[in-house]
């Protein structure tokens, strides 16, 4: 098992270096200050800065340096890389397998309302059934209360001439009532008997 070399102590120091590199890609302010390093395999050095940038808690400005045999140290990559505990992204998952938990969701989804809808209609069935038997329960009583009021109502009796309780021949004046005939035939009689005995007595102051 190869172990790594030791980090050479003018990477580490590489801080000037490193912070020019960030300030060619992001502004100054978005910099805090140094947060350690990190040893690579190729003996090259990740010097690690703060983030200050606003919704990325966790993440790091890393700059990686290296030195080949004398030469000055020099950047290699500028990056922003998170670090443990920092807010990620999910991992990518291809369309076709999204498709199909989307799917089964929605089958998922479906067979939940057809269970729920059917409980319900159970239920408003039985609600249903008992409206039904106390509405024939209500009918029946007011089919009772409706005999007992006809038997205490007053009986009402129809002329052949009456119509809704009312007497067409009170209304109709050239219609005449037997009584009203009847009365008139003795009023007349009266009349003639009453003018005979006129003549009567005027025939016998004649004869005086």
């Amino acid at each position: 098992m190869t172990s790594k070399p030791d980090a050479d102590a003018r990477l580490l120091d590489a801080h000037d270096l490193a912070l020019d590199a960030l300030r060619e890609i992001t502004p100054a302010t978005s910099i805090g200050p140094a947060a350690g390093y990190l040893l690579e395999d190729d003996g090259s050095v990740s010097l690690r800065f703060e983030n200050r940038l606003p919704g990325y808690p966790g993440w790091y400005w890393t700059v990686t340096v290296a030195r080949v045999e004398d030469e000055e140290p020099t950047v290699l990559e500028v990056e922003l890389l998170p670090g443990d505990g920092a807010l990620l992204a999910p991992e990518w998952v291809p369309w076709a397998e999204r498709l199909a938990d989307y799917r089964a969701h929605q089958v998922e989804l479906a067979e939940q309302a057809a269970s729920a809808s059917a409980e319900s209609g159970e239920g408003a069935d039985d609600d249903v059934d008992d409206i039904d038997d106390e509405d024939a329960e209500d009918l029946d009583e007011d089919d009772d209360l409706d005999d007992d009021e006809d038997a205490d109502a007053p009986a009402t009796v129809l002329h052949a001439g009456d119509v809704d309780g009312v007497d067409i021949d009170e209304l109709d004046p050239s219609v005449v009532s037997d009584e009203d005939s009847a009365d008139d035939g003795f009023d007349d009689e009266d009349d003639d008997s009453d003018d005979d005995d006129s003549d009567d007595d005027e025939d016998a102051d004649d004869e005086e």
